[in-house]
């Protein structure tokens, strides 16, 4: 088992449940495909209920993210999390930035037992969140919603995609955040997956140099900061760490700092009861309405071989850091179709090695970051 206090091997430290696929948002990088309407076969009131109960089998205070789509499509949503909270588990939700995000609804959540809400935001004015949202009104809906989730004592997240289109706009955004008194900033580097293929991913050299940069923000504003499909973030902080105080180990908050990849701390449950090791990775291991979702977890293979940073190829294998680290295996998968191989958005190149590079970019060079540097 890794640094930390999970076994990751017995539970994850995230299981998300996508409620529907519908939505009435067309986000640019949308990895459901989310359309208008609800898919007839979404898993029950009942089944819910059910695969919340085999979610309480993970162990104590299991964090259970409930997303969509848009998942206030559904009107059992406050059942389903009053039904959570009574289970031990700690309940949280993603909802869209859209009318159906009103006070009262975000009200009855928090009465409920919801533990915190989690908003989007990928640009800090109106005009550059709703150009990358589809849909006019979006980023005051969001504020709206972010002033009534205080009102009712709920702490919220924001959620911030990284492309080439929505990177510059990373600094506005940070201040918007301790403007608006967000409690955690989950930084999602994009995989190209759903209508997210249209998008253009950061070069992967910038991609480090935001997260030295959000390391910094880290240690500079009051609400915390992970990344998502992005688990270099640690190599970066820990290598920022020894280039200040010249030990890697002085700061066990890095251990705390992201690092869960795709089944490995991490599981995603769809809307008709698929499991995936996450909803980049769309490879299913069974259904939870054959098995459940804490079996599937410990005991699939594909589950098990993401836990093994030894089975990991190319310069992720090779890598001093792919026990802290291990690359985002939903990438890897989006780019040759096999979770194993390595993440074509770090530039980090273990000293000696001398294999392929998995990355390239526009103009036709690759970059690195040697370990020697």
């Amino acid at each position: 088992m890794r640094p930390g206090t999970l076994d990751t091997s017995e539970r994850p430290f995230v299981l998300i449940w996508e409620l529907t696929q519908a939505c009435g948002l067309a986000c640019d990088h949308c990895r459901a495909d989310a359309e208008p309407q609800r898919h007839p076969d979404e898993l029950s009131t009942a089944e819910g209920k059910e695969l919340l109960e085999q979610a309480a089998r993970f162990g104590d205070g299991q964090l259970v993210v409930l997303s969509g789509g848009d998942p206030l499509v559904r009107d059992d949503v406050a059942e389903l999390i009053a039904y959570g909270d009574e289970l031990g588990l700690r309940m949280t939700i993603t909802p869209s930035g859209t009318g159906s995000l009103t006070a009262d609804r975000i009200e009855s959540m928090a009465d409920a037992g919801l533990k915190r809400m989690a908003v989007s935001l990928d640009g800090a004015s109106p005009e550059s969140h709703d150009a990358f949202r589809g849909e006019d009104g979006s980023f005051e809906e969001t504020i709206r919603a972010v002033e009534d989730a205080r009102a009712a004592g709920l702490p919220v997240q924001v959620n911030t995609t990284v492309c080439r289109q929505t990177v510059d706009e990373l600094p506005a955004i940070r201040d918007l955040l301790t403007e608006i008194g967000a409690v955690m900033w989950s930084v999602f580097f994009l995989v190209p997956v759903g209508r997210g293929r249209i998008l253009e991913p950061v070069a992967p050299d910038r991609a480090d140099a935001v997260m030295e940069w959000l390391a910094e923000v880290s240690e500079t504003e009051p609400f915390g900061v992970k990344t998502t499909e992005a688990p270099q973030y640690r190599r970066v902080a820990m290598q920022r760490e020894a280039d200040a105080d010249g030990d890697e180990g002085a700061n066990p908050g890095v251990k705390r700092r992201t690092g869960i990849v795709a089944g490995d701390g991490f599981a995603f449950v769809s809307h008709t009861g698929e499991v995936f090791p996450s909803g980049f990775l769309p490879e299913s291991v069974g259904n939870v309405r054959d098995r459940p979702v804490t079996e599937l977890y410990r005991e699939s293979d594909l589950f098990r071989s993401l836990r093994d940073r030894d089975q990991l190829s190319g310069k992720c294998g090779a890598c001093p850091y792919r026990n802290v680290c291990g690359g985002s295996r939903s990438r890897a998968f989006a780019h040759t179709g096999d979770p194993l191989a390595s993440d074509p958005l770090c530039p980090f190149v273990p000293e000696g090695y001398d294999g392929p590079l998995p990355w390239d970019d526009a103009d036709g060079e690759t970059r690195g970051v040697s370990s020697g540097d």
